[in-house]
């Protein structure tokens, strides 16, 4: 009976434990690619580097009947990543979107879009986009802080081990 009422508090709640959050726009850019006016949105501004969030891509009109491309230039941009095709956001479903993308360098970041719909072919770019440094100390000093707990559970079991020396004990019956 306790098993049957674990497994139902388990699928009670898991329900709203998968739920997806929404994408809170909190800055937007418009830009101008060529007869379509887009609405880039951030879920967080300013924009850090190594910090995740969201980028939102709104055309006038919707993305339905419309196919795109996004070419990112600047200095964290992986080469696999300068041209991405435009796709739907994963959670905000009527517009086009990058889902928990982080751009890896401070700097000086360009987006240009390149749009064809019923309008035409329109291209765009938004330029000088500012990505703030890094938030928070240095990694190498983040990673040494972090890695104190393990470096004492590590020292604390090798002074355990050796107190006990189980080899030296003998096994009686």
């Amino acid at each position: 009976m306790a098993l049957l009422t674990a497994a139902g508090l388990c699928l009670a709640t898991a329900g709203p434990a998968m739920a997806y959050t929404p994408v809170d726009i909190v800055h937007a850019e418009h830009v101008q690619a060529g007869p379509y006016n887009v609405t880039v949105g951030f879920s967080v501004w300013p924009i850090r580097a190594m910090q995740s969030l969201d980028f939102t891509f709104m055309p006038d009109g919707g993305i339905a009947g419309k196919s795109g491309t996004l070419q990112m230039e600047g200095p964290g941009v992986k080469p696999d990543e300068h041209l991405t095709k435009l796709v739907r956001h994963p959670r905000k479903l009527d517009s086009w979107g990058l889902d928990v993308k982080a751009l890896n360098a401070a700097g000086s970041y360009n987006l240009t879009f390149v749009i064809d719909g019923s309008a035409g072919h329109g291209q765009g770019t938004l330029s000088g986009l500012t990505v703030l440094g890094q938030p928070g100390p240095p990694l190498g000093l983040s990673w040494a802080i972090g890695s104190l707990p393990f470096v004492g559970m590590v020292m604390f079991l090798v002074v355990a081990w050796r107190r006990v020396q189980p080899r030296r004990l003998a096994l009686t019956i």
